[in-house]
């Protein structure tokens, strides 16, 4: 089921369930909800985001960093290498299914011609796509995050970072650790395609800065268009174009967004969320249990929707609050929800960016030849796990009495 049509019928449901009140106050609540100013600035963040995307891919950046990559890399070290190309790509273009379709069937005509086994490298891929996804200053999942937590990206990603480096860096101790690959030809790179790589640079460098995230993507748009007008990709026009199809493919999530606000508002006014924290709240002990009912409604929820980014959107005005009531700094709370959403989403059979990575390679390879060679997925989960029972002694939930 389309997923736009299960939020539909979600919210007759949240609409219509409110008995003694009138159908015109709970749709004036609905609404009230869909226009909340976070979620249009959110949505907005979402259009400019598959702008620049878009742009920068029909620019041709995406094959710049993939001939880059391959070029530099020595064939001893190439599914490490593909892990590394999909953690670039991904931080830069802030979608990990995006990153998956693009350098899948690079990563399977490699472990063709090397004689490597395809489930390793595209494992590899979609690690590496889930780190930088998660990560990305652009990542729909990102911008849900910070801003139902209402934090700073820059804040968000040093937390962030300082959580799954250390699942990244021992994916590529095993990743470098598997055997070597058939020698094969370097790929050529020319130096174009250093310039192609520049917009990507721009975005990450000054979103880490701390710059405003929309002036952050208009500068990526125009640099990116910039140098797709003086390289031939595109004339003027076909820019324009390209900048109102990445605004489009954007329109799912946008209308999920609306549809999601206006149903946690008519839960709010019905009392949903305070039942939930109060739930919540006679199981929790501190910090540390506040912290394991984050990650764990969040994982929960991605189970059931199959999408990292509405499992945020669902999740975050409850993780707000209880965030709020056990003093837990929104870039935590935000980095906790990303992560362990990036982590279920990773490792889904069911999820988008394993069965973009099944239909690219063409029957060759099953969602869970996959899943076995999926190893920063399970080892960022564990790192969350670790980040919460270190913070104290006990797990931090109550007994039943």
């Amino acid at each position: 089921m389309p997923i736009t049509i299960s939020f539909i019928v979600a919210a007759g449901v949240a609409v219509f369930m409110a008995p003694g009140k009138k159908l015109n106050h709970k749709l004036e609540a609905y609404t009230k909800g869909m226009g909340h100013s976070g979620i249009m600035l959110m949505c907005l963040i979402f259009i400019l985001a598959g702008a620049f995307a878009n742009v920068a891919r029909e620019m041709g950046a995406v094959d710049a960093t993939v001939n880059i990559g391959l070029h530099y890399l020595p064939e001893e070290i190439l599914i490490a290498g593909l892990f590394i190309i999909g953690c670039f790509i991904a931080l830069s273009v802030g979608t990990s299914v995006g990153t998956v379709v693009a350098l899948t069937p690079v990563a399977i005509a490699l472990s063709d011609a090397m004689g490597i086994n395809a489930a390793i490298a595209v494992g590899a891929t979609i690690g590496g796509a889930m780190f930088g996804d998660n990560l990305s200053m652009i990542s729909d999942t990102t911008i849900a995050a910070t801003r139902t937590q209402n934090c700073e990206m820059k804040d968000k990603f040093k937390a962030n970072i300082r959580l799954v480096l250390p699942a990244a860096i021992i994916s590529l101790a095993v990743y470098l650790l598997m055997p070597a690959a058939k020698s094969t030809t370097p790929k050529t790179i020319q130096l174009l395609d250093y310039l192609k790589l520049v917009p990507y640079l721009l975005v990450l460098i000054t979103a880490i800065m701390g710059l405003n995230v929309f002036l952050v993507l208009s500068l990526g748009i125009l640099l990116a268009g910039g140098i797709g007008l003086s390289t031939g990709d595109f004339d003027l026009w076909s820019f324009f174009s390209s900048v109102n199809t990445g605004m489009q493919n954007m329109a799912e999530i946008v209308i999920v967004s609306m549809l999601v606000g206006g149903i946690v508002e008519v839960v709010r006014i019905n009392g949903g969320i305070d039942y939930l924290i109060q739930h919540i709240g006679k199981r929790t002990k501190g910090q540390k249990g506040a912290e394991f009912s984050i990650a764990a409604l969040t994982g929960i929820i991605n189970v059931f929707t199959a999408n990292n980014t509405i499992a945020i959107l669902m999740a975050g005005p409850i993780v707000k609050n209880v965030a709020d009531e056990f003093k837990i700094e929104a870039k935590r709370s935000a980095s906790l929800m990303d992560t362990a959403s990036c982590f279920i989403q990773g490792i889904l059979p069911y999820g988008a960016q394993i069965l973009a990575a099944v239909g690219l390679s063409a029957g060759l390879l099953s969602p869970f030849d996959i899943m076995t060679y999926l190893f920063y997925p399970y080892l960022m989960g564990i790192t969350v796990i670790i980040s919460i029972v270190l913070k104290n002694g006990s797990l931090g939930f109550r007994q039943k009495t």
